[in-house]
């Protein structure tokens, strides 16, 4: 039986500067409700610390106001950022999401994605891969050990160390975050976790899908482990709409606003340029792969075409912006909903078969139909004479 693919978003968050912040975190928390009643599948929350734009800084205390608002969407930190925490209070606080969302939470690590964050708490960037790896082991041993560990680390220590309370999930999934580079496919497979693709919508982490896997699984034969495809997620923007030039034209002023003011103008990201027209970047970001922009059937063509290049993963995450205002964005998730995510997901094969059956045979059903009625009519006039 074919995997089932997964949906969910991936809120960073990315949101320009000026608007209220407590008003921020309610529209966000608004989005979680909205996606678990389209039922998606997942919904991540990241964490940051400066830049401005992503505000969220402790993505288990936002996830803990979302299970309240939720049903069965599951909520995933995406990601914690190992190197600013101690591994023990990783471990704590997940356990903890997990029994106040009641079994719906997902662990999501990574090394840290801002060197502005790195750098203000006195960390170098060049030891966070290591320190993730690390830190990663050791929480995975907190959470699925029973006996106390004691662990010495130039970064931390663990001295006859062994969590109170277990999950309440059987065992909490886990993904490391991976981009270009081989670091973060390498981890999952030394610990045999899921993969977090959070770079697919760049030309390079587009073209990199393909040999990413097999990073991992090298990396999980040497370490005696195994990857299951279905527990790698893809993060893509989206953007539905009546057609792909109305798509382009709904997106354009908000993508050319963030690659210009943020990307490039805060983060100062390498290789990346402003746009000089919204609609033009818009188009050229779909033409390449790297974005999922138009109608429900086009995104239906986009994701085959996802599947295909990079082998087949499990979950398709919408990378959550403000590149439209909330109505349009709305409108976009529930197009998603509704028409590309039960195709995928084999719900209407049924109904379409038993719609060709019927019709298939439709003159000979109504034909019988038809006698059927015949015979009543017949019977009624025979038991019932007229004049009598």
């Amino acid at each position: 039986m074919r995997q089932r693919l997964r949906f969910g978003a991936f809120l960073a968050p990315h949101h320009p500067l000026g608007e209220h912040p407590t008003l921020q975190f309610q529209r966000d928390l608004e989005l979680a409700t909205f996606l678990d009643e389209l039922q998606f599948d997942e919904f991540w929350v990241g964490e940051h610390h400066s830049a401005g734009w992503e505000t969220i800084g402790s993505p288990e205390m936002f996830l803990v106001a979302a299970a309240e608002r939720t049903q069965r969407i599951r909520l995933g930190t995406g990601v914690i950022s190992v190197p600013y925490h101690h591994p023990f209070n990783i471990a704590q606080r997940i356990v903890h999401l997990d029994h106040l969302s009641r079994g719906r939470a997902i662990l999501g690590v990574g090394p840290g994605a801002l060197p502005s964050d790195a750098v203000m708490l006195g960390i170098d960037p060049s030891t966070q891969r290591d320190r993730m790896d690390e830190g990663l082991g050791v929480v995975l041993r907190l959470l699925n050990e029973d006996e106390p560990i004691t662990v010495e680390s130039d970064w931390f220590t663990l001295h006859e160390a062994a969590l109170q309370l277990r999950p309440l999930q059987d065992e909490i999934p886990v993904a490391v975050a991976s981009s270009i580079s081989p670091a973060g496919m390498k981890a999952a497979g030394k610990y045999g976790v899921g993969v977090l693709s959070i770079a697919s919508y760049l030309e390079e982490g587009l073209t990199a899908l393909p040999t990413q896997w097999g990073w991992g699984e090298t990396s999980a034969r040497e370490h005696g482990q195994r990857l299951d495809r279905a527990d790698w997620r893809i993060v893509m923007p989206f953007h539905l709409s009546s057609s792909k030039e109305q798509a382009y034209r709904e997106v354009a002023d908000g993508l050319q606003h963030w690659q210009n003011e943020y990307i490039v103008g805060t983060l100062g990201t390498p290789k990346r340029k402003p746009f000089e027209d919204g609609y033009r970047a818009a188009r050229s970001l779909d033409e390449h792969g790297g974005g999922v922009f138009g109608t429900p059937e086009d995104a239906l063509e986009k994701i085959a075409h996802l599947q295909e290049l990079s082998g087949g993963f499990g979950t398709l995450l919408c990378f959550v912006h403000d590149w439209t205002p909330p109505d349009l964005a709305r409108k976009s998730y529930d197009l998603l909903a509704r028409h590309v995510m039960p195709h995928t997901q084999g719900l209407l094969r049924r109904l379409e078969t038993s719609a060709k059956r019927v019709s298939a045979n439709k003159k000979e059903l109504m034909n019988k139909a038809g006698g059927a009625i015949l015979k009543a009519i017949r019977e009624y006039n025979a038991e019932h004479p007229r004049g009598q």
